[in-house]
């Protein structure tokens, strides 16, 4: 391997962006970490420390590497500040067209072999359609906790080469995850099955079907779902999903409408764990030493949210 084999690009360094630059530094590649806002990247690299140390606490990284771990990611505010030619480029900003549209431009400039956005629902044709090397380019579609969530969504673009494609295989199987491939169709597989089963668990909330943590537990003990639709929500980020539906609402129809109370929990900005407040209140979570339990279904997952 040449050196830019074992050097990649992440932009954004939210949630998303934070988890991707963790599992490709744990890869062994040197990560350069985009991310304009200074305090929100030193924040991620920070959480990627702590990340690091927690899994050598419970015995699944090597203690040494975990405290390597943080020095392989080097923060900068612009993709022209990166390294040319790395092995793989990410975007994980957040779910807008024209924003993505443009950060992936300036990510081509850097002539990655792979060119990946991390979009949950965005058509990739659609979002390569400017690029001038649309072949290597496709969607990663991480899952949250990355460092934990064992799946990668690879999504194939009507222009994506099959180089490409055989490529993002073996970059996730570097990773230690599980990869599918899917087609570029609206929600691709995951997002759809899984916006769906949300929105469905949110109009019975507004409908009173039942408490926010009784749905999920039906979801959990009920059909062996490792975590609720409703807390699943939260720690993707109201905000996200509330994206998500929208998009799908437009690309395939009403029935992915997105209902009121998600609506006016984003306007409210009660966007879930990142917040503190979602259908759950995280700050009660917080503030437990152990930090090990289910986090307290909030205000906006009861009876406030149907008055």
């Amino acid at each position: 391997m040449t050196d830019s084999d074992h050097h990649a690009v992440v932009v954004g360094g939210g949630t998303m962006g934070t988890g991707i630059a963790y599992v490709l530094s744990l890869a062994g590649h040197r990560v350069t970490l985009v991310e304009p806002d200074r305090p929100r990247a030193v924040t991620a690299v920070q959480n990627i420390g702590a990340a690091a140390r927690r899994a050598a606490a419970k015995g699944r990284l090597d203690p040494a590497l975990a405290e390597e771990l943080p020095g392989r990611i080097t923060a900068v505010s612009d993709p022209a500040d990166a390294a040319p030619e790395p092995y793989a480029a990410i975007e994980a900003v957040p779910e807008r067209l024209e924003l993505k549209r443009g950060v992936l431009g300036a990510m081509e400039r850097l002539r990655p072999r792979i060119l990946a956005t991390n979009t949950s629902g965005l058509s990739v044709t659609g979002l390569g359609a400017a690029l001038e090397r649309p072949g290597r380019f496709l969607g990663l579609h991480f899952f949250n906790p990355v460092w934990s969530m064992p799946l990668v969504e690879i999504v194939v673009g009507e222009r994506t080469s099959e180089e490409t494609l055989d490529a993002a295989r073996e970059l996730v199987g570097a990773f230690g995850k599980e990869s599918i491939v899917v087609q570029d169709a609206p929600g691709f597989a995951t997002s759809r099955l899984g916006i769906a089963i949300g929105l469905e668990a949110m109009r019975m909330l507004e409908d009173g079907v039942a408490e926010a943590a009784d749905i999920d537990k039906a979801m959990v003990l009920g059909y062996r779902h490792p975590m609720g639709p409703l807390r699943l929500t939260d720690l993707v980020g109201l905000d996200v999903r509330l994206d998500i539906a929208r998009h799908l609402a437009d690309t395939l129809g009403p029935r992915f409408t997105p209902p009121d109370v998600l609506v006016r929990m984003v306007a409210e900005g009660r966007l879930g764990k990142k917040t503190g407040r979602g259908f759950y209140d995280w700050t009660a979570q917080e503030r437990r030493a152990d930090g090990g339990r289910a986090a307290t279904p909030g205000d906006a997952a009861g009876r406030e949210d149907r008055a």
